[in-house]
């Protein structure tokens, strides 16, 4: 059965200059859109980002088993934090169908897919992975900071024929306690199993993984320099 989507809420950070591009960014657990508003402020600040809007949507409110079953913002259930039991992977296709919801909105106000980032932190990052390697809708990248690959059974199915194609910023903390470095690595090593393959140096398309020496589940300055980096090739101001 398809799942339904959900109309999100979400908070806009509106480019300073003329908007021919857009950052989808999805926050992790028990955060919101709000709590990426500043990082969307100092990109926007940056000249060769000008012209990027960002949409920062907030999840749902739901019960986590992992975390004694408090309702919090949520995009799907978690049962441990380990990882190792079955995956809400209902909870994540109905979050797809609304992140879908999105990038269909800025395609229907006129925006080309291939302007279009998709990305996330944690839970965002998982859910920007399935969102953006199953989409129909070829976007320009699609940014996991923190986060690792869900449901990949399900995800080996469902991948588009062009998600080989599609640049990937993959950033991990070392001393990430939460999501660890090996789930990171075996995602990574995963996403290269079906194809994906690390970017070549001067090219865009595929993975670029980035490790980041004593980061715990957050960002740091070096990253985020980074990722700007990245986003500025990957949708710059004059689209080719």
């Amino acid at each position: 059965m398809a799942s339904v989507a959900t109309a999100l809420q979400f908070l806009t950070v509106p480019a300073v200059k003329k908007h021919t591009a857009t950052v989808i960014f999805v926050h992790g657990l028990g955060d919101s859109g709000y709590g990426w508003e500043p990082v969307a402020g100092m990109f926007k600040k940056e000249p060769s980002l000008g012209h990027v809007k960002w949409v920062l949507p907030h999840s749902p409110q739901s019960p986590v088993t992992a975390n004694m079953c408090m309702v919090m913002p949520s995009w799907f259930d978690i049962k441990s934090f380990g990882f190792k039991d079955v995956e809400d992977e209902a909870g994540m296709l109905k979050s797809k169908a609304s992140l879908t919801q999105l990038i269909d909105a800025e395609l229907a106000a006129g925006l080309p897919p291939n302007r279009i980032i998709l990305g996330g932190f944690s839970q965002g990052a998982a859910m920007s992975l399935l969102t953006g390697l199953s989409s129909d809708k070829h976007l320009a990248g699609i940014v996991c900071l923190s986060g690792w690959v869900p449901i990949k059974n399900t995800l080996q199915k469902m991948l588009a024929p062009h998600s080989k194609q599609i640049p990937i910023f993959w950033g991990h903390g070392s001393g990430d306690p939460l999501v660890k470095p090996r789930f990171a690595e075996e995602s990574v090593e995963f996403l290269r199993t079906i194809g994906i393959s690390d970017a070549k140096p001067g090219e865009l398309a595929g993975l670029s993984y980035n490790i980041y020496p004593g980061v715990g589940h957050s960002t740091n300055a070096q990253e985020l320099e980074d990722l700007k980096e990245w986003i500025t090739k990957v949708i710059p101001e004059q689209s080719s």
